[in-house]
């Protein structure tokens, strides 16, 4: 193939490429613009694309001056840091452990995180609900955190990116001394970022998405995350109050899409390093 061959082939490939990424941002682009309109006027003009003003920003105020948003909004921030940091810390751990570290009945673990990952989520609410009962951690964030602090996803990539790393620089750090905690520390985590990142980025999402979960462990609006409250403060006397709907997604989507700005390219990485489609 000719050079302008080559140049032409690009060009209709990536004009492909731009047109099937701007249909994807459509809908986005609808929730953006709605949620500067009242309810007023998207009633009128429900299929408008723009505001009669990108000033008006009452959505938003009445969010979080009378729906009590900023308290959902801290909700997930809790909710969400605290399912990230336990899942990279204990992920981290067991894939270290069943990658690195022979012992008897390693297969047989790591067989029983296939298994379960396999096991829908919804199954186990029943035992889990019972148990956060009886530990008394209902209504609280702690019982909202707990069953996800530990999601064999992580466990899966955090083994998968373990096997990369070379035996022979694990069995010299052994020879000088090093325990199996400095050697975790010290020289097998600063070596699995781009795992760490894809770990990170997916717990975030699961758990800042979590409405189900949220909504049967918190029994008042104090203990209510994002979605839940997004849910509860767009509902009027008489109908759904879809400029608050709209405007309270768009504070839904911002964290998630700040984060994958800045961890994308180690989210990529790990999930080619560890084979995951």
């Amino acid at each position: 193939m000719t050079s302008e061959g080559n140049v032409r082939g690009a060009a209709l490939l990536y004009t492909a490429l731009t047109l099937v990424a701007a249909l994807m941002l459509l809908p986005f682009a609808w929730v953006f613009f709605g949620a500067f309109k009242s309810q007023a006027e998207i009633l009128a003009a429900p299929g408008a694309w723009l505001p009669r003003s990108f000033t008006d920003f009452s959505n938003f105020i009445e969010l979080f001056e009378r729906r009590q948003f900023g308290t959902y909004l801290g909700n997930s921030l809790v909710v969400s840091g605290l399912t990230v940091i336990c899942n990279v810390f204990f992920c981290s751990l067991a894939g270290y452990a069943l990658a690195k570290i022979a012992f008897r009945g390693s297969r047989f673990v790591f067989g029983c995180v296939i298994a379960a990952m396999m096991i829908p989520y919804i199954a186990l609410f029943v035992p889990s609900f019972f148990i956060i009962v009886q530990m008394g951690l209902l209504n609280t964030l702690t019982g909202i955190v707990l069953p996800i602090a530990v999601m064999p996803i992580g466990v899966f990539i955090m083994r998968q990116f373990a096997l990369s790393v070379p035996n022979e620089l694990l069995e010299a750090a052994r020879l000088d001394g090093a325990g199996e905690f400095r050697i975790f520390f010290s020289i097998f985590l600063p070596l699995v970022g781009p795992a760490i990142a894809t770990v990170a980025i997916i717990t975030f999402l699961n758990s800042w998405n979590y409405f189900l979960w949220p909504l049967i462990v918190a029994q008042n609006q104090d203990t209510f995350t994002l979605p839940v409250g997004l849910a509860v403060a767009s509902q009027g006397a008489k109908s759904t109050e879809y400029g608050l709907l709209l405007s309270g997604a768009i504070v839904v989507l911002l964290p998630v899409l700040i984060l994958f700005v800045f961890l994308q390219r180690y989210f990529v990485r790990g999930i080619a390093a560890t084979g995951l489609k």
